[in-house]
């Protein structure tokens, strides 16, 4: 296709759908697969201990894990643990595809591919799960991955069967270098922002029905409608302890909070050479400050005697609610000067 003076690659086009399509069904994959890991797992069950019958008759029990024993029956990995192994993996095939999209979006149309809603979208989910592989990698909190990619997956569905533009040039507005800077660190700080408020989330369920969980029925099939509950209940019950969905909370807005501002203050400086002003109340502008305050607040909430615990974890899931807003209702419904090209 010929747009003015830019020709766009169709073919790279294509490839781009197809591997942005490829990286959804790979995320629902790994996500199931986590979730089963969650709800199958168990404490190690360790091998029975061998009996040995001493000089005198007695017989006495050898454990076959003493120090120093080689040839004896190792402990057996859980079917979480082996689920949890197998959708790690998953989860890079997953990012690797899709990167390549957005990588070939931006080659097909030679232009940074974060010009519409539809790519906006991608780079936020992209760089979610980027996060959520770097703050999830311990063994133990990987399958709080699949909380991570449930609104990833959701999210691209959503930008794929709605949202989605045909590979084009951008319009006239949008042809600056600000459009690869500030879009580009607006993305990967709600990426990062995402991941705390997912973990906010499950803070809060874990306070609230973590103890109840612990007392789950280990021998009930979540997968069928009678040990649906109980493998629900599983779920929650593994998933890891409140201090540490906190702490992971706090670490992702740490990291997202400045860079969010960052991005915020490069949108500034773009709106001051593209219309003359630096800030104008534009809806998009009021409702990221909004979620700037935030999370502004949830910091100090976090370091206030009285707040730290579920007070905080509501801040947060509020700026987590903000994001989204600002993300749909925002550039769908409400009219402003940051509306999308192709929208």
């Amino acid at each position: 296709m010929n747009t003015g003076s830019i020709q766009v690659d169709e073919t790279l086009a294509r490839y781009s759908d197809l591997l942005f399509g490829t990286a959804i069904t790979v995320y629902v994959l790994a996500m199931f697969l986590f979730l089963a890991a969650l709800a199958g797992a168990r404490a190690r069950k360790l091998a029975p201990a061998a009996e040995m019958v001493t000089a005198d008759g007695a017989t006495v029990a050898v454990d076959d894990r003493a120090p120093g024993r080689i040839d004896g029956p190792a402990p057996r990995r859980s079917k979480g643990s082996r689920l949890a192994a197998m959708a790690y993996p998953v989860v890079f095939v997953g990012l690797i595809a899709h990167i390549a999209s957005i990588v070939l979006r931006g080659v097909a149309t030679d232009r940074a591919p974060w010009g519409n809603m539809y790519e906006f979208i991608s780079l936020t989910c992209a760089a979610c799960v980027v996060a959520g592989l770097v703050v999830l990698r311990k063994p133990e909190h990987r399958p709080l991955l699949s909380f991570v990619l449930l609104p990833v997956s959701l999210l691209m569905f959503i930008g794929g069967r709605w949202l989605y533009t045909q590979a084009a040039p951008v319009v006239p507005a949008l042809k600056s270098y600000w459009l690869a800077v500030h879009v580009s660190i607006i993305s990967i700080s709600s990426g990062v922002l995402l991941v705390s408020g997912v973990a906010s989330i499950l803070y809060l369920v874990k306070m609230r029905w973590g103890a109840n969980a612990s007392d789950a029925d280990d021998s009930a099939d979540p997968l069928t409608g009678k040990g649906f509950v109980a493998g629900m209940r599983r779920i929650v019950a593994h998933i890891p302890n409140a201090d540490a969905l906190d702490r992971l909370a706090y670490k992702c807005v740490v990291f997202g909070f400045p860079l969010f501002g960052l991005g915020v203050i490069c949108g500034a400086i773009w709106a001051e050479a593209a219309w003359g002003r630096f800030w104008g109340w534009d809806p998009k502008e009021t409702v990221s400050f909004i979620a700037w305050v935030i999370y502004a607040a949830y910091l100090h909430a976090r370091a206030t005697a009285g707040w730290r615990n579920n007070a905080a974890a509501w801040i947060n899931i509020a700026g987590f609610v903000a994001l989204l807003f600002n993300l749909f209702i925002i550039n769908l419904v409400v009219s402003g000067l940051h509306s999308y090209a192709g929208l």
